[in-house]
C-alpha cells in the first residue's frame, strides 16, 4: 500500500462477541463520511496497511504487529481494558492509546440489575420447581431496603448505580481515591477497616472494578467471612479480583447466599468445575458486555478522536489512557 493509499482510519481484523467486525467499520464510515475508513481483514492485509497508518483501531495489537508500524500516532482499543496491550512498547514510540470506557455503561447495568433482582426474588428457585412441575411456594426477598457495595466506581459502576436508584437501596462505593465521592449514598477506599465494614454491611457486593495488584484477590476467604450469610455476589470485572477456592468454600458453606459470575478465573470455566453444578450460582460466558449497539456507541467514541486528530488535539482524545 502507498502512502497515498493510506486510509484515515485503520480497523484491524479481530472482532468481538460474535459480531463481524465489518459492523464496526461501517459505523466508523456513517460517522466519517469525509474519511477513508479501510478493513484489514487478513493478518497479511494487518501488516501491510499499518505499515503507513496513522490512526489505527482495534480489540489489540501484538507487539509483532506494532513493530511494523511506522508511522503509527493514535490506537484506539476497542476495549475498556488495554493492559492486554503493550503499552510500555507504545509509550515508548509516542502513540497516544484510547479505550472504550462507557461503552458497556448501559449493557452492564442492566446485567447486574438482572441478577441482582435474579437473586432477590430467587428466580433460580422457581426455574427449578418449574422444570420439576412443582407447584410449591418458596421464599423471597425484597431488594429495597438492601444494601448494595458497588466496587469500582467507573463508567459501568456508575451506570449500575444509576439504575438502582429507584429501588430504595442504600449504596456504598469503593474506589482508590474515596476523597472523589461518586453516586452512592457513601463512598470508601479499599483501607481494611472502612472496606471490611463495608463488607460486614452488605447484602449484594458488586465488583465493577479494574483488576490491579490491590483488587487481585480482593474477595479472599477473610472476606467470605466477613459478609453477611445472606450477601451475594456479583462479578462484572475480571475473574482473579476473587479467589475461586475460597468462593466454592463459601458457598458449599453457606458464608454467602450466592454469587453471580460473568467472569471467572481460570477462563472459559473448565467442564469439570464445582461452579458449573452449584444451585447457587449463576453463570454467564464473560457476556454481560454484549449489546448490538457495542460497536455504534464505541464508533462515536472513535469519530470524535479522528476529528480532534484531525485537528491536531493529539493530547485531549476521549478516554485517552497514553500518553
Amino acid at each position: 500500500m502507498s502512502d497515498a493509499d493510506t486510509p484515515d482510519v485503520l480497523v484491524l481484523r479481530k472482532g468481538t462477541h460474535g459480531t463481524p467486525i465489518e459492523q464496526y467499520a461501517d459505523a466508523i464510515r456513517d460517522r466519517l463520511p469525509d474519511h477513508t475508513v479501510s478493513l484489514a481483514r487478513t493478518p497479511a492485509e494487518e501488516r501491510e496497511a499499518i505499515r503507513t497508518a496513522r490512526f489505527v483501531t482495534g480489540m489489540t495489537l501484538e507487539e509483532n504487529l506494532l513493530a511494523v508500524a511506522e508511522t503509527l500516532e493514535v490506537f484506539a482499543c476497542a476495549y475498556a481494558g488495554t493492559g492486554h496491550l503493550p503499552l510500555d512498547s507504545l509509550e515508548e514510540r509516542g502513540v497516544a492509546v484510547t479505550n472504550a470506557s462507557g461503552v458497556h455503561g448501559p449493557n452492564i447495568g442492566e446485567h447486574v440489575l438482572g441478577a441482582i433482582l435474579h437473586f432477590t426474588r430467587r428466580f433460580h428457585v422457581g426455574a427449578r420447581r418449574q422444570r420439576r412441575r412443582e407447584w410449591r411456594h418458596y421464599k423471597a426477598h425484597e431488594l429495597q431496603g438492601s444494601t448494595v457495595t458497588v466496587v469500582g466506581l467507573g463508567a459501568i459502576g456508575t451506570a449500575v448505580c444509576e439504575r438502582l436508584d429507584p429501588f430504595g437501596v442504600e449504596t456504598i462505593g469503593v474506589r482508590f481515591t474515596p476523597e472523589k465521592g461518586g453516586p452512592t449514598d457513601e463512598v470508601v477506599g479499599f483501607e481494611d477497616d472502612a472496606f471490611d465494614d463495608a463488607l460486614a454491611r452488605t447484602d449484594y457486593l458488586v465488583l465493577a472494578c479494574p483488576l490491579t495488584a490491590t483488587t487481585r484477590g480482593l474477595i479472599d476467604g477473610d472476606a467470605f467471612v466477613t459478609m453477611n450469610p445472606e450477601a451475594v455476589l456479583v462479578n462484572i470485572a475480571r475473574g482473579p479480583v476473587v479467589e475461586t477456592d475460597a468462593l466454592v468454600d463459601a458457598l458449599r458453606s453457606n458464608l454467602i447466599r450466592g454469587a453471580s459470575l460473568d467472569v471467572t478465573d481460570p477462563e472459559p470455566l473448565p467442564e469439570g468445575h464445582p461452579l458449573w453444578t452449584l444451585g447457587n450460582v449463576q453463570i454467564t460466558p464473560h457476556n454481560a458486555g454484549h449489546t448490538p449497539k457495542y460497536y455504534d456507541r464505541l464508533a462515536d467514541i472513535v469519530a470524535e478522536n479522528v476529528r480532534r486528530f484531525d485537528d491536531g488535539d493529539v493530547d485531549d482524545l476521549e478516554n485517552q489512557v497514553l500518553p
